[in-house]
């Protein structure tokens, strides 16, 4: 079974920078999607970026709207690692922030019922 454990969330100060880090153990799918999504208080889960690719190889990355120039996605296959930097932080960012992952397929990265495994979360508060 697959675990994956997030670390790195803090409490910020607008415009600055964290780096989240999910580490992922068990068996990992050889072509998967793998993404971050967030969730705040009294509002839905939504995903800030996905990463899928195949045999390994990173072939998409995706970014919601509202983070597009300030956060990246990546990921070390080697460490098993799935990375989150994240800049210019704002207040509407703060929230649980999650690790999720699934096979590659079709269904749009976004698509929380799509992913079979989750993270625990960590928090991101910017004030």
């Amino acid at each position: 079974d697959v675990q994956l454990v997030e670390s790195g969330g803090d409490s910020v100060q607008a415009g600055g920078s964290l780096r989240l880090s999910c580490v992922a153990s068990g068996y990992v799918y050889t072509n998967k999607c793998m993404a971050w999504f967030r969730q705040a208080p009294g509002k839905e889960r939504e995903g800030v970026a996905g990463i899928c690719g195949i045999s390994s190889r990173t072939l998409w990355t995706y970014y919601d709207d509202s983070v597009k120039g300030r956060f990246t996605i990546s990921q070390d296959n080697a460490e098993n690692t799935l990375y989150l930097q994240m800049s210019s932080l704002r207040p509407e960012d703060t929230a649980m922030y999650y690790c999720a992952a699934r096979e590659t397929h079709g269904v749009p990265w976004n698509r929380v019922g799509s992913y079979n495994y989750w993270g625990q979360g960590t928090q991101v508060t910017v004030s």
